[in-house]
């Protein structure tokens, strides 16, 4: 079998992406270069996106929160990221965008993110265990994130709560640094930020999502309204090609790691999209989990809707998951397509 390389896999990018011949109708698409971005990248390599009549225009963004006006005002066709208490606050203000399908969860076996401890306080005894972590400085992503959630869960589990630790907003790549100079006690991280925390030996992974917060959904993919009322059809066959990505991606997962069925040509395509440039990295960390089905984890949706009205970052107390949600799509590409576990 042919392996791919990153060379040939920006060629394939450029073939998916590229309409034939006045036939396909462009879509726009905003996307963080992550490994959550897998399902996209999967189905606009394959071609999926151009047999369903696409022409994929894929616009890298450093943060899904600059997502949500471009969004709101139909500038972008999807997005997608975390469900923080931006998203409902911006919906409860009128920007009309939803939730249609999973981008990125935490699966049996596939924890993305991570509860991280200096490795001198896990050397020393001062963390043990769960209840270790009061009065400790934690970093996360943002407050009101799905990421300062699941520090809420861990912290449950020791018995506190949400304010017997220090949060502190950082980025990933600020959070090693901050580590090593003992700026901050933990983080919590995800890949490929835990590899280079545990290889540099400046934190411990003292615990992964899936011992404290299992089946967390971490990073969705949205919709404007725009495009799911004015072009309903192409909203539909853009969900049929992405599920077809997902499943792709999903079927790579093998033990942990990227290393199931056509891993390689996966890891390939994810080196030549994502900031992540040695196929190395990929074959270490944990990857992202997904539903193949792409259906959302609305459970722990609402779990986290419940931390970020108790800390007071909800404007409107009345807004539920369900105001954020269209199922719709993710529904009817699974009727044409076939459960997953039917086709396993």
């Amino acid at each position: 079998m042919k392996r791919w390389t990153a060379a040939s896999a920006a060629a394939l990018a450029l073939m998916a992406c590229t309409s034939s011949a006045g036939a396909a109708e462009k879509v726009i698409v905003a996307t963080a270069r992550t490994i959550s971005d897998a399902g996209l990248y999967m189905a606009a390599f394959q071609g999926w996106f151009k047999d369903e009549g696409i022409d994929l225009d894929l616009i890298g963004f450093d943060s899904s929160t600059k997502m949500i006006a471009p969004l709101g005002v139909g500038d972008l066709d999807v997005g997608g990221g975390t469900v923080s208490a931006g998203l409902y606050n911006a919906v409860s203000r009128g920007i009309k965008i939803r939730v249609v399908a999973d981008k990125g969860s935490i699966k049996p076996g596939y924890a993305f993110g991570a509860l991280m401890v200096r490795k001198d306080l896990v050397e020393s005894g001062r963390y043990k265990d769960y209840k270790d972590l009061k009065g400790m400085k934690v970093a996360v992503i943002g407050h009101g994130t799905s990421n300062s959630s699941a520090l809420n869960e861990a912290l449950k589990r020791g018995g506190l709560k949400f304010e017997d630790a220090e949060s502190i907003e950082l980025a990933f790549p600020q959070m090693i640094a901050a580590l090593r100079n003992k700026a901050i006690d933990a983080a919590m991280m995800t890949e490929p930020s835990i590899t280079g925390a545990v290889d540099s030996g400046v934190a411990a992974k003292v615990a992964d999502y899936n011992d404290f917060y299992p089946n967390q959904q971490t990073s969705v993919l949205l919709y404007s309204e725009k495009f799911m009322k004015e072009r309903r059809g192409t909203a539909e066959r853009f969900m049929r090609a992405y599920v077809k990505g997902l499943r792709f991606y999903y079927a790579a997962l093998k033990d942990g790691r990227i290393a199931g069925e056509n891993a390689e040509k996966v890891i390939d395509i994810l080196v030549g999209n994502t900031g992540i440039a040695d196929p190395a990295v990929y074959r270490k960390l944990a990857p992202s989990g997904v539903d193949p089905d792409g259906r959302v984890a609305t459970a722990s949706l609402r779990n986290d809707l419940a931390l970020f009205k108790q800390l007071k970052l909800i404007d409107n107390p009345d807004i539920g998951v369900d105001d954020i949600m269209d199922e719709s799509f993710v529904e009817g590409a699974v009727k044409e397509l076939g459960a997953w576990k039917d086709r396993r």
